[in-house]
């Protein structure tokens, strides 16, 4: 039975122009030929539009095909990791493997030479969104988007928002921003140090939070930018972050901004006493370090 794991994408160096190992090649033309049968890749559309789980037999009526052939594709989804099944009473269960949601497309990306290291960000930032430096002024606004982005159970496993001096304690300054539509914060972005030792002082995570209602509009893109140069400039080398694998918009985020997929780390912690994994993300700095 073959396991989901991503191979690591490794960084060309000037003599080396092909990126992707054979190994990591024969692991993702397994995932290919899965999903070479049409059958199969609605198949799993359908079970993945159902987080929940669906049964095979709701997988039959909903494709018109009989559960037999069903139970045979849904065999092959879960020998590559894309799927589980599980039997509840008399029905099996089949429910989608969420880190597929991030690896699958990792896959494809490592295929297609989007992983390799690329400019700092995306030039196409709305008209309408300004950043500018945090202030003392700024701190219940930003304690509320934290707080709308704890709820939404998908941007961190922190369950409560901490307090100003927490925070305050925790966060670089010099790297805090927040971000404004009409003269009103929507969004904030800081940097937490990963570690007190001299030798990791170039190393930091990186936080970006954007107000409800106000996600897709840039707001994220506008704070990533401006976050990733300012750490350029302060000779940050690396940035760092974690995120869940459902928050595909997030990953794509960084991922304009020159992070790339390290891994996933699976059943990294509890959330609502639920192991989740993370999707950990790291940017080197092109001008530091």
């Amino acid at each position: 039975m073959t396991s989901l794991d991503m191979p690591a994408v490794r960084t060309p160096g000037a003599d080396q122009v092909d990126a992707l190992a054979p190994d990591d090649a024969v692991t993702y033309a397994g995932w290919f030929a899965c999903l070479a049968d049409p059958t199969r890749v609605r198949l799993l559309h359908q079970v993945a539009s159902h987080p929940a789980g669906i049964t095979v037999g709701e997988l039959a009526e909903a494709l018109g095909i009989g559960q037999p052939t069903v139970s045979h594709h849904v065999r092959k989804l879960a020998d590559v990791g894309f799927v589980t099944a599980e039997k509840n009473g008399t029905s099996t269960v089949v429910v989608v493997n969420p880190s597929c949601c991030t690896r699958l497309p990792h896959a494809a990306d490592a295929v297609m030479g989007v992983l390799t290291p690329r400019p700092c960000c995306p030039d196409d930032l709305p008209d309408d969104v300004t950043v500018r430096p945090m202030a003392d002024g700024d701190w219940e606004t930003v304690r509320r988007i934290y707080g709308e982005g704890i709820a939404t159970r998908t941007a961190t496993f922190t369950t409560e928002v901490p307090t100003r001096e927490t925070l305050d304690a925790q966060w670089l300054p010099g790297h805090r921003w927040v971000a404004e539509i009409d003269d009103v914060v929507v969004g904030w972005a800081a940097l937490t140090p990963t570690s007190g030792r001299d030798c990791y002082q170039g190393v930091a995570e990186n936080s970006i939070y954007v107000a409800d209602g106000m996600r897709g509009r840039g707001v994220g893109k506008a704070l990533l930018r401006t976050q990733v140069i300012a750490a350029d400039e302060a000779g940050v080398w690396t940035l760092q972050t974690s995120i869940f694998p459902e928050n595909r918009a997030s990953i794509a985020l960084h991922h304009s901004a020159g992070f790339r997929t390290i891994g996933v780390r699976e059943r990294i912690a509890q959330l609502d006493g639920i192991w989740r994994d993370t999707v950990f993300l790291e940017r080197r700095s092109p001008v530091a370090g």
